[in-house]
């Protein structure tokens, strides 16, 4: 074709017609091909390595951070720069199957548990399923393992150990012809019964499920391994996600900042009342509300209970009031700040007026952060929870008024972390006291003094664990006292003494304290006065055997 303008003479060739539709379609056919290539690549690793997960933002987040702490240097003590620490070789050994919990619980019951599972499954060559958190009890918190604990750490500093995986492969499932068979372990077991009774079920069944977890390790009688790598889990294996550490962290300093501050395990709240049956100044709609609450759920087994015997007993957490009247007796002054590690307290601002009015610098962790801090952790009790775990840890002095797992794995992390002051006081001496001061039989010097010489020995120091034969939920609980983990020594009689704490005094002795002075007169008519006053008197005559006397 040739095109003529103004003399000059252009010839263009016509370029052949299907190059261009035969080219594109090249492209286009290896663009498809490499797509399905890379795709099938990417589903095969991802099923083979198990990496992938339902939660991916929480996964990317926890990704950055631990790149971001492998960058940062860490300091040491004295500011100077060192190494985060080498990850250890993995535990190379044939695992006898898989085993799944289900732990069950609050979130320090659950703690526990997941201690003691990953010991289980050590001892037993098991790989362990990532647990799985309790999402059906009175608290209803949606969260699971890796929303409130560091997964990667979890199965990274444990990997000498225990093999950890997210999951149990899909080539053991039913469509392969395995079934998983699900049992709760016995309470209180030794390794005995783990290797004699549920070692051998693994021949038939690659799976185990413990649908049920809590106190399913005994408390002593158990190898000295097997006891330090349960407080391995506990101190260094269980690390909170970044998004509570951080927050935690901020509460601390902020708490700091204003000076020391006691940590307040006020235990005054609804499903603590209710289960317990203490209603011990609660209105009569209150304690209706509290009765039919612990009828609406079947696990709480005890359905009649008279609450009065119960506080007599020492078996109720204080009031509001009641804690008051013992932190002031106890030399707590009002400039005292202190942090109430609780959830919403039993009868709200009504119940902690008294309270409030002889220690005016209260705070709580929604006073002091902001909603927007809050709010990813509204209606996960459990991650609210780890933020009072943390101040606890962290606070210059532990008070709980309740003895339940949160108090008992404060106190041990405390005693770990070089026996910081928790004070562990004695309910059943505290409201006898307080009752009479009340009625006037005992003046406000009386009381004070008296409160104080009932706790003179109550402050954790370093003891052995009290062991109770064939009753070990009345001896001492492992994880309140991991005496085998408080020093590096096997024979550790320098720091906690030759024997058990509870065999430790002479109880000659103990009768000489108990006896009252001679000539002292006490009422006959009222029996629990005349102990009392009895008691005062031994704790007056021997006060470092005071916590023995009962």
């Amino acid at each position: 074709m040739e095109v003529r303008s103004e003399g000059i003479q252009v010839r263009c060739d016509k370029l052949p017609g299907p190059v261009i539709p035969r080219t594109r379609l090249r492209i286009w056919f290896i663009r498809v091909c490499s797509s399905i290539v890379l795709w099938t690549c990417l589903v095969q690793l991802v099923t083979v390595s198990e990496l992938w997960h339902s939660h991916l933002i929480s996964g990317i987040t926890n990704g950055i951070y631990h790149i971001t702490q492998v960058q940062l240097p860490i300091q040491g003590v004295n500011g100077v720069a060192q190494s985060p620490p080498a990850l250890l070789p993995p535990r190379n050994y044939t695992s006898n199957g898989f085993l799944r919990v289900s732990c069950n619980g609050g979130l320090n019951q659950m703690r526990a548990a997941i201690c003691d599972m990953v010991t289980v499954a050590r001892f037993l060559n098991l790989t362990l399923v990532v647990p799985e958190l309790d999402k059906t009890s009175f608290w209803a918190d949606p969260s699971n393992f890796e929303d409130i604990f560091d997964v990667k750490h979890f199965t990274d500093s444990l990997r000498d150990e225990v093999r950890i995986v997210k999951r149990v492969p899909k080539k053991f499932s039913d469509k392969h012809g395995y079934t998983t068979l699900e049992m709760p372990p016995v309470s209180w077991s030794n390794e005995k019964y783990y290797l004699e009774q549920i070692l051998p079920l693994f021949g038939k069944h690659k799976v185990l499920h413990f649908n049920k977890t809590d106190t399913r390790l005994a408390n002593n009688g158990l190898p000295l391994d097997l006891q330090k790598l349960r407080c391995r889990v506990n101190y260094q294996a269980l690390k909170f996600t970044p998004q509570i550490e951080n927050l935690g962290h901020k509460l601390i300093q902020m708490l700091h900042e204003k000076g020391p501050f006691v940590a307040l395990h006020l235990r005054y709240e609804m499903d603590m009342l209710a289960f317990s049956g203490c209603t011990h100044g609660c209105t009569d709609k209150e304690a209706e509300e509290l009765k039919q609450l612990r009828y609406a759920f079947p696990w709480w087994r005890e359905k009649e209970i008279i609450s009065d015997e119960r506080r007599s007993q020492g078996l109720c957490p204080l009031t509001p009031e009641e804690a008051a009247l013992v932190l002031r007796a106890s030399g707590f002054g009002r400039e005292t700040q202190i942090y109430i590690a609780a959830g919403e307290i039993y009868g709200g601002e009504r119940r902690l007026a008294q309270l409030r009015a002889v220690f005016p610098r209260i705070v709580k962790k929604e006073t002091l952060l902001t909603g927007d801090d809050l709010r990813q952790f509204q209606n996960h009790s459990s991650q609210m929870a780890a933020l009072d775990f943390m101040v606890s840890a962290a606070s210059n002095t532990f008070v709980p008024t309740y003895d339940g797992n949160m108090a008992k794995l404060v106190e041990g992390h405390r005693r770990y972390s070089g026996f910081k002051k928790t004070i562990l006081l004695d309910r059943k001496k505290v409201v006898e006291l307080v009752d009479m001061h009340q009625n006037g039989t005992l003046s406000w010097i009386e009381f004070a003094d008296a409160v104080r010489r009932v706790h003179e020995g109550r402050i954790a120091q370093p003891t052995r664990r009290r062991v109770i034969v064939d009753k070990p939920k009345e001896e001492d609980y492992f994880y309140a006292n991991p005496h085998e983990c408080l020093c590096e020594e096997t024979n550790c009689d320098d720091l906690l003494g030759p024997h058990n704490s509870s065999q430790t005094k002479d109880l000659r002795l103990q009768e000489i304290c108990r006896k009252p002075d001679k000539g002292k007169e006490t009422s006959k008519n009222n029996k629990k006065t005349e102990e009392i006053l009895a008691y005062i008197v031994a704790a007056k005559r021997c006060p470092f055997i005071v916590t023995l006397i009962s």
